[in-house]
């Protein structure tokens, strides 16, 4: 047995299990790691985790303690508090509603509005009804509790002719193997990146275990070749100007100077660049695969490459984007790491001890309910089979009869209950303190103990940064998932999506704690009436607070509206200069 080694990763705060680091080179139990030989050796760790995270999850950790060693893992008793700490930080993070903003379209409604805002607002408009036809909030919380949970999730685009638009598909990050090159810069996106699982085989229908990866990958542009949007007629309409001097359509190439192969794409019509993104989706036979061949170098020779719906093989596809069409969802902001961080990591010891609490606790009960007797002086039955006496049974209204100095004595254990129980709620304490889940977010804290509103805001201190911390990480990636998207669309010619540069997007969360409306709308009334708020900011905060207010500028102008039509009634009720009543002041410009 060679020496135990410290092994310090990204998955090192599950190293107290025996399980994760059962061999010496830190490797997890063989009953938790997957043995497929094609599964790249970095990767191992990683899918580890994701397993043991899932157990915890879905009330399996004693059963998988069991499969990997640990006898005693049968008796654990899990009543659901890792899934309850996960959805309670899915629901805070996504907040009750997420809307899809462009930058410049809120001054669309202006009487003067530049070109710049109306094309921003039609380019919100699409979006959101993109999102609503492809079911976005739903594919989103699928989504993200994976991150949540596992601390990753994986958002795939693909265009899709029949519907004239792009699909959104989501995959779990244990199919997700981006190719990270060793000198890459740690903020960039790798260029090639795997899709890939293993199907099982099936021996009454006569089918063999096999390995299916598909792989995006970003290099130089083929003069000639099959592509993934059409018939060499994508960008058909839209014009910019080759090395070479003469119009290009984009999705066409031309020759640069240096000889190297260019396209110019829709949204950078004016800048020809030489990259594209290349799809193949292939499958291998577990048998054919010798072992060291990983993922990333599987033989092309026994490949057998799938097929398109119109026939086209999908070996190195051109899709005709100059980018991946895959946005990696991180749970946390990390410096150097491209994977995320579970929620659970801080906490994984104190739900183990809390686990096992509540077994203690529940055999605690049994014994303070079906107490343990003793008796001294009773004659038992005996069996007429046997000859050996009879246990005895205790029910509601069972009589002994006792000998002289005959006596019963029973167990109590009803301290020892209280006190496993006065344990358990201590532990559950420790757990939301550490994963900044205030009792209050968790629902255990009876609202007429919190003395103030005040005094709650301040409670809630470590879930808002909890929060801000886990927005600021997805800020940037769901802006890249909708730039993506527009640009797919452009790419296919969609119609109503014109060429040129794509505007920024980003996604707004609602409010993750419950707001005082009426103080809001209080306060607003005050603000708007005494001049120092805009109507405008007013109705973007009762709107923020929850209002059903759809849109804030058409909000706006039926107020203003409204005060328009009642201004000439208001004038002829005033009071006149001179009268009995004070003249009010003139009101502010």
């Amino acid at each position: 047995m060679g020496l135990r080694t410290f092994v310090s990763d990204a998955w090192s705060w599950l190293n107290y299990k025996p399980m994760m680091a059962a061999t010496a080179d830190g490797r997890p139990h063989r009953g938790l790691a997957p043995q497929e030989t094609w599964l790249p050796r970095d990767a191992t760790r990683r899918l580890a985790a994701y397993k043991v995270l899932a157990a915890y999850d879905a009330n399996q950790a004693g059963e998988l303690a069991a499969l990997t060693g640990n006898d005693a893992g049968v008796e654990r008793r899990e009543f659901g508090d890792a899934a309850a700490f996960v959805n309670t930080t899915l629901a805070h993070l996504l907040g009750k509603s997420q809307q899809i903003v462009v930058a410049g379209a809120e001054h669309a409604g202006d009487e003067n509005a530049s070109p710049e805002a109306l094309a921003a607002s039609d380019v919100q408009q699409r979006l959101r009804s993109w999102a609503e036809a492809e079911l976005f909030p739903l594919r989103m919380q699928a989504a993200e509790r994976k991150a949540v949970l596992l601390g990753d999730a994986v958002y795939l685009l693909a265009w899709d002719p029949q519907k004239g638009r792009v699909r959104l598909r989501t995959y779990d990050p244990g199919f997700y193997f981006p190719v990270v090159e060793e000198d890459a810069d740690p903020g960039d996106y790798p260029q090639r990146v795997h899709l890939a699982w293993e199907i099982p085989g099936d021996p009454q229908q006569g089918t063999k275990a096999r390995v299916r990866r598909i792989t995006y990958e970003l290099g130089p542009i083929v003069a000639a070749g099959p592509h993934a949007l059409g018939d060499g007629s994508a960008g058909r309409g839209l014009v910019a100007h080759g090395a070479s001097g003469r119009l290009l359509e984009p999705g066409d190439v031309s020759r640069a100077d240096n000889g190297a192969v260019e396209r110019a794409y829709p949204w950078a019509p004016d800048r020809p660049t030489g990259i594209t993104c290349y799809l193949t989706d292939a499958e291998w036979f577990l048998a054919d695969l010798r072992h060291g061949q990983s993922l990333d170098d599987l033989p092309m020779e026994r490949a057998r490459f799938r097929t398109r719906s119109d026939g086209e093989v999908l070996h190195r596809l051109d899709l005709r984007i100059d980018f991946l069409p895959l946005v990696h969802i991180s749970n946390s902001v990390a410096d150097g790491e491209h994977f995320g961080q579970s929620t659970l990591a801080t906490v994984m010891q104190v739900l183990d001890e809390l686990a096992e609490t509540d077994t203690d606790s529940a055999r605690a009960s049994a014994t303070t309910g079906a107490p343990i007797i003793g008796l001294a002086g009773a004659r038992a039955e005996v069996d007429r089979v046997t000859g050996r006496p009879r246990p005895l049974a205790v029910s509601p209204g069972t009589i002994f009869q006792l000998a002289d100095g005959g006596r019963m004595d029973v167990l109590d254990t009803s301290g020892q209950l209280a006190e496993l129980r006065s344990r358990v709620e201590e532990i559950r304490d420790r757990a939301a303190v550490n994963a900044r889940l205030p009792a209050v977010s968790l629902g255990t804290v009876d609202p007429s103990d919190v003395p103030s509103g005040y005094a709650l805001q301040l409670s809630l201190g470590p879930l808002d940064s909890l929060v801000d911390a886990m927005r600021l990480a997805r800020a940037h990636k769901y802006a890249l998932l909708f730039k993506l998207v527009q640009r797919i669309h452009q790419a296919g010619q969609a119609e109503g999506w014109a060429a040129g540069p794509t505007p920024p997007v980003r996604l707004v969360f609602g409010p993750h704690t419950p707001t005082d409306r009426s103080a809001v709308l209080d306060e607003v009334v005050r603000g708007v009436g005494a001049g120092v708020l805009s109507l405008e900011t007013g109705v973007g905060m009762l709107q923020d607070a929850g209002y059903p207010i759809e849109d804030a500028r058409e909000e706006v102008e039926r107020i203003t509206a409204r005060r328009s039509a009642a201004s000439p009634a208001d004038d002829a009720r005033s009071p006149q200069p001179g009268g009995d009543e004070e003249v009010s002041p003139p009101e502010r410009a």
